[in-house]
């Protein structure tokens, strides 16, 4: 990954989540890789996807509570109460995860209980584009 490109992907996450203190940097290991940081924490990470000629990128973030809390979790960590889990058509083990109106990835299940979740959203090149 790029500098530039590490600079869009921290804008359009600082953007999407409506979280100013988010920070992406390159994963010192793997420079296909990035690290998300929130405020101390680290939350997750990027991709690269180039596979199909188009550049992209994946950003995956765990979150270990329960569903019952999720939503709560995401606006508490975030300081957004925009954010808004949507139930997915005749999917039980997945929400979708908007901020307002805007679709921001889908929140999948690790295990059957539901106990630990993985946010997946895919972030294409034309997103990067604007920041």
């Amino acid at each position: 990954m790029t500098k530039t490109e590490l600079k869009q992907l921290q804008e359009f996450l600082r953007k999407s989540f409506s979280a100013p203190d988010m920070r992406v940097a390159l994963d010192p290991k793997n420079i296909e890789r990035a690290v998300v940081n929130y405020g101390e924490r680290s939350i997750g990470s990027i991709e690269v996807d180039d596979e199909d000629g188009d550049r992209s990128f994946a950003f995956e973030m765990k979150i270990p509570v329960g569903r019952e809390v999720l939503q709560d979790y995401l606006r508490k960590l975030f300081e957004n109460e925009k954010l808004k889990l949507v139930a997915r058509a005749r999917k039980t083990d997945s929400v979708e995860t908007n901020n307002g109106d805007d679709f921001l990835g889908v929140i999948s299940a690790d295990d059957k209980a539901g106990k630990s979740w993985t946010l997946q959203m895919a972030i294409l090149d034309f997103d990067l584009e604007e920041m």
